[in-house]
């Protein structure tokens, strides 16, 4: 059987729709699984239900709400901290597939990467505080390498934890301004013990399923329609976003396709690819706003859920640069070159008028929305624009 499959990339810094892309497109494709392919567990993706139920999803997939299962790759972290009150959360069954070659976060990472971020006061990088980077710099030592199957081995799990401790009591005296006895790590161990517990009643139940990739892209597999859920935006990629305010993942289309070239290579030649951006710019952490920042009165937010928090601070908004715009879709086409795109514009409902406002060469301007698609430097072969946060109505 013949085998499909969309990416979903943000052009920005995260927060685009990405979400309701997904969400969409599980909606309209027969079979469908979500793949969740870079990022982790700081991800969040809103779905709105026609009735008006909102869920932000950070370690299940855009689709799980219409019953279509996650495939969690081993580009992504995963945290059983952040699993297990989502899941308890969900108004139905969820089904995880879980990589058993992933890198599991722990309480460690989260408690450096937050002290960390601290210390930098106003040079920070722009952290979301969950750990993400730290779990990949940590996985870099193999000995320090937690993985979901070792969540399954109390002694193992035990053992491992305990070298985790040791490596980042020395990290945290080495890089920041506090002291690793002023936290009681005891009782957070315990804490940890008792989620890795819970994930595996979850693998028992069958609610979580370890695999291996050749599991998922087996052409004997019941999936038709494979849609790639990406997390974060190309404005934020390790190799292409403005350092040091990036994230340690690749957030283009690049994952994605090295997993359907290793298995799949047929369908990884008729991919399409799913471009995102909200109808004016965000940035929720650290960092600058590209091109000129502009104020804008947005109306209809009460799905917003980007919210002032602690560690990223105000969520920042200004028109769209085209500039940026371009820079990101130059960047993945670096890996999608010759492949089917698209292009979805949300948010428009935002706006008090139907032109956008764009910055481009030093001014602003503005231009109906059906055409801010051809200003940008690659020919989409569909146009989509979403005026309401449920994708029902898109």
């Amino acid at each position: 059987m013949h085998k499909s499959a969309f990416i979903v990339v943000g052009l920005g810094f995260g927060d685009e729709g990405k979400g309701l892309a997904t969400d969409y497109l599980c909606r309209h494709s027969p079979d469908p699984l979500v793949i969740r392919f870079n990022g982790g567990h700081q991800a969040g993706h809103t779905v709105v239900t026609e009735s008006g139920h909102q869920h932000i999803f950070s370690t299940f997939g855009a689709g799980t709400l219409q019953g279509v299962p996650t495939y969690w790759s081993r580009y992504c972290t995963f945290s059983p901290a952040v699993l297990l009150p989502e899941y308890k959360s969900l108004p139905i069954r969820p089904r995880l597939l879980v990589d058993q070659q992933c890198p599991v976060t722990t309480h460690y990472d989260i408690l450096y990467n937050r002290l960390l971020e601290s210390t930098r006061g106003d040079s920070r990088h722009g952290s979301c505080g969950l750990g993400f980077g730290a779990t990949i710099e940590r996985h870099q030592y193999q000995a320090l390498r937690l993985y979901p199957t070792d969540l399954l081995e109390v002694a193992k799990f035990k053992h491992k934890l305990q070298l985790i401790r040791s490596y980042y009591k020395a990290k945290i005296a080495q890089d920041t301004h506090f002291s690793f006895r002023q936290f009681d790590h005891d009782t957070a161990d315990l804490e940890f013990e008792r989620e890795a517990k819970e994930v595996r009643e979850l693998v028992e139940q069958q609610i979580i399923q370890l695999v291996y990739e050749e599991d998922i892209f087996s052409l004997g597999t019941p999936w038709q329609t494979f849609i790639f859920e990406g997390a974060q935006g190309v404005l934020l990629d390790m190799d292409f976003g403005i350092a040091p305010h990036v994230t340690r993942s690749n957030t283009t289309s690049k994952n994605a396709l090295q997993l359907l070239h290793e298995y799949l290579p047929t369908t990884a030649a008729s991919a399409t690819i799913l471009y995102v951006t909200r109808s004016y710019q965000t940035r929720h952490g650290a960092g600058p706003i590209i091109g000129k920042e502009v104020s804008l009165s947005l109306i209809n937010r009460e799905h917003e859920s980007n919210q002032f928090n602690e560690h990223q601070g105000e969520f920042r908004v200004s028109c769209l640069d085209l500039d940026a715009l371009n820079f990101a879709l130059t960047s993945d086409n670096q890996f999608s070159k010759g492949l089917s795109k698209q292009l979805l514009i949300t948010c428009l409902d935002q706006l008090n008028a139907e032109k956008v406002p764009y910055h481009h060469n030093g001014t602003v301007e503005t231009v109906h929305y059906t055409a801010l698609p051809t200003l940008l430097n690659v020919k989409f072969d569909r146009h989509l624009f979403s005026f309401d946060s449920c994708a029902s109505y898109l």
